[in-house]
């Protein structure tokens, strides 16, 4: 089961607004070249090509569903398959964004210190990721997980949270960064819907889970998972569901420029 654009974009404003809160907090420079890193279906590399047209902007992801649609999106960009846990520049980049990709990493006291590596001296790392992994949206993945007939198939998958609290990035990023912004944002988000929250993670964190498995153990952990969410985040007395989303911002200047 490959990434779904179609699944993904069914909440894409509430997705795009921190890629934009992001890309608001670049000061203002004039890179040369810029790496998408985790760039999807190009959805925020669009905004990178309007504030920087005369820049070479590379898209690099594993998903050649989601890359396809940037290719046909942004013509100007280019776009190549790659797996961001391993990628390296050919040359060294004046920006380096990503939005919503580097939580699907482990071991982020190493990528952290590599990526900022990446950058040439005064260039810019600039991050965005969900750190929602202790809320009842993420919560209940694990609990469906351990408890049903799929459990001995769903259990290996069960991992530690990938993100880390802020002051964790800043010990690993400020020994080599000239300037270093670190915030956190709770985005309340009101979903429309039936269940919408567990739409909103069927397009993301539930979508390994659900390729793990055959049918009818996929439909049974999926309608286990969508119970518990749908006790969790109960409507509104308008029928919108709140979806409060943490995201761990990170703008680092590589020292040296």
């Amino acid at each position: 089961m490959g990434w779904d654009p179609v699944q993904y974009f069914k909440f894409a404003g509430h997705r795009l607004r921190p890629a934009l809160d992001l890309l608001a907090r670049i000061p203002d420079m004039t890179p040369d070249h810029i790496v998408d890193l985790g760039c999807g279906p190009g959805n925020v590399t669009r905004f990178l090509q309007e504030r920087w047209p005369e820049a070479d902007i590379l898209g690099i992801d594993s998903s050649p569903e989601m890359l396809e649609e940037g290719r046909a999106a942004i013509p100007a960009a280019r776009f190549q398959t790659g797996d961001i846990a391993t990628w390296k520049a050919d040359r060294p980049a004046d920006l380096i964004y990503s939005n919503a990709a580097l939580h699907w990493l482990p071991d982020h006291r190493t990528l952290f210190p590599h990526l900022l590596s990446q950058l040439r001296p005064g260039g810019i790392l600039a991050v965005q990721m969900p750190r929602n992994f202790g809320r009842p949206s993420h919560i209940s993945v694990e609990q469906a997980a351990r408890d049903g007939a799929w459990a001995d198939r769903l259990r290996p998958m069960l991992k530690p949270a990938p993100t880390h609290e802020p002051g964790l990035y800043y010990d690993l990023l400020s020994g080599g960064a000239a300037g270093l912004d670190i915030w956190e944002s709770d985005y309340i988000q009101a979903l429309e819907g039936d269940n919408p929250v567990a739409e909103w993670t069927k397009g993301t964190w539930l979508r390994p889970f659900l390729a793990a498995l055959d049918e009818p153990e996929r439909s049974g952990f999926e309608r286990a998972y969508r119970d518990r969410v749908a006790a969790a985040y109960p409507k509104q007395r308008d029928g919108k569901t709140l979806l409060p989303f943490l995201r761990l911002f990170i703008v680092a200047e590589r020292a040296g420029g």
